[in-house]
């Protein structure tokens, strides 16, 4: 009989962050899935800044960037009215863009990533079953030679998708709807009059209200698009299924061919278009839906086994793989031994919200014409749709938010630029400083470097908390960085940056968590709140 800390079932993008993340934190685990082979598909295409953030610290993003594409806006049409050009511009203190990478190359990359922690993904490997009780999960796999094996784990994750059977062995619900339509998606070469790095969004209503819709997202290689489209009359199938059954995802049937791309882009496109090289096609149903409770005891639910809802925006991918990094850094803990009883409640807590939250909107916009028909101003809507506004104020585990300018309690520790060190002749951004942290960072500000010392007992009480494990960083002001051998390191705010983005003037402390939230913010007379802050995230 196998013995593991993590079971994971599921080898899509969620499934393998979460394996990446904890075995970053030194657990060990399995990642199980049952299809033979990754699927050479360009499914989830759309790679939000959010998630190239988390990658930069997992050290993922620079493979991630050699195989994507830049997204740089969008052209969007209704009704034939002159194309609309909306730009995909960002404040200059986040680090990256939008990004379109076929979910296949995600997988390929986060894959070779694991293996370089020692971990396989086990394919043609099925969960069909577990149950779990005070010590752990027992879990019954079926191998590729059709002989079963049975795991014990400390804990299970399901990252198995829509159909998820760890879903349907907790028992959650997963309540929602779906969408009557079905589209078409295809991964073509289109020739057309279209500037690189531009997705396409065409719309048609006809005079009976019905909707046309194009949509076209730039991919790796030449002229390469993923179309989605609305399905041919001869394509749709409509099947008869159980009223409570899940509808979402690639269907059966008959595939799209060229012809049938060609005859919407006829239709469709804003220009002269021709279609060629179809690479993969398919007819793709959507469901709206989300469960009731993102866990249960030692067994919980991520990604597309938790939450699914239409593709509008590129969230579905990026939201679960936030779901996996916020679970990882708290499974970590636990399997240590050294996290708090309540702590992995708080997963539930904080993402279940953001994932009710990412449903809702793409629905609206599903049903309201896309992103660009969303009311909200632009430049914050913007902000949304790159996952840099998902916070966990008010979370359970976090300090409660404070009246100030500047991340709070709960934010995304955000990034800047400008940053100087002793020795170093060039400038650091500061997520470079958090780049590879397991563990909490406690972060400091302070005018002056004879200030920090200000921040002693607060220092102290942090490391007695995490036994040490949590590393510091500090940042002061003026043009120079700081002489002598300081107690940690010291790095200086040359541009002004850090004072701008953080809204701070005197001296502050930041505690960084794992997944690269703001878990507490306070003065150098907050050592009893730091102490609050690791009770609830640690056991005494």
């Amino acid at each position: 009989m196998a013995h593991v800390d993590v079971l994971v079932a599921g080898a899509g993008p969620v499934g393998l962050t979460a394996a990446l993340e904890l075995r970053r934190q030194g657990v060990t685990c399995r990642v199980v899935d049952r299809l033979p082979a990754r699927l050479p598909y360009a499914r989830a295409v759309g790679v939000q800044p959010r998630t190239l953030e988390l990658w930069d610290r997992a050290g993922v993003v620079r493979d991630a960037l050699d195989a994507a594409v830049p997204l740089r806006g969008q052209i969007a049409c209704v009704n034939g009215a002159d194309p609309v050009r909306m730009e995909l511009v960002l404040p200059p203190e986040v680090p990256y863009g939008f990004a379109a990478l076929p979910q296949n190359e995600t997988e390929r990359i986060l894959d070779e990533h694991l293996r370089r922690h020692g971990t396989r993904v086990e394919r043609g490997t099925e969960l069909v079953s577990f149950s779990q009780d005070e010590g752990g999960v027992w879990s019954r796999l079926v191998l590729p030679s059709g002989d079963g094996e049975e795991v014990r784990s400390r804990f299970l994750v399901g990252c198995d998708g829509a159909h998820s059977a760890v879903r349907k062995g907790l028992g959650l619900a997963f309540e929602g709807g779906a969408l009557p339509e079905e589209y078409m998606l295809a991964d073509v070469e289109v020739d057309w009059d279209m500037p690189p790095g531009y997705g396409v969004r065409v719309l048609a209503h006809d005079a009976g209200g019905a909707e046309d819709v194009l949509v076209g997202i730039p991919l790796p290689g030449r002229s390469r698009y993923r179309l989605s489209m609305a399905a041919a009359p001869e394509l749709r199938t409509r099947p008869g299924r159980d009223a409570g059954a899940v509808v979402h995802g690639l269907g059966g049937g008959a595939a799209p061919g060229l012809h049938h791309v060609q005859a919407v882009l006829d239709r469709l496109a804003p220009g002269p278009a021709t279609a060629t090289r179809l690479r993969w096609s398919s007819v793709f149903r959507i469901s709206h839906r989300i469960v009731d409770r993102y866990g249960s005891g030692r067994v919980f639910v991520a990604g597309d086994a938790a939450h699914i809802h239409p593709p509008t925006g590129a969230q579905g991918m990026n939201t679960g793989i936030q779901d996996a990094v916020n679970l990882a850094w708290k499974l970590a803990l636990a399997v240590s031994g050294t996290a708090h009883p309540g702590l992995l409640d708080s997963y539930d807590a904080e993402r279940r919200p953001v994932g009710a939250e990412v449903v809702g909107r793409t629905v609206r916009h599903a049903a309201g014409g896309g992103v660009q028909s969303d009311p909200e101003d632009p430049a914050r809507l913007l902000l949304r749709e790159a996952q840099l506004l998902v916070g966990y104020r008010g979370s359970p585990v976090t300090g409660a938010p404070e009246e100030t300018a500047g991340p709070r309690s709960g934010d995304r520790a955000p990034d800047c630029g400008g940053l100087a060190r002793a020795i170093a002749a060039f400038p650091v951004r500061l997520f470079d400083l958090l780049r590879d942290a397991a563990d909490h960072v406690l972060l400091l500000y302070a005018p002056t470097t004879t200030a920090l010392a200000d921040f002693a007992e607060a220092v102290a009480a942090v490391r007695r908390a995490t036994r040490g494990g949590a590393g510091v960083r500090a940042v002061t002001a003026g043009p120079r960085p700081p002489g002598g051998t300081p107690a940690f390191p010291v790095w200086a705010d040359a541009a002004g940056e850090f004072r701008r983005v953080y809204a701070v003037r005197a001296p502050t402390g930041f505690l960084i968590r794992p997944d690269g939230y703001v878990g507490l913010r306070f003065g150098p007379d907050g050592t009893e709140r730091c102490e609050e802050y690791f009770a609830r995230i640690l056991r005494p």
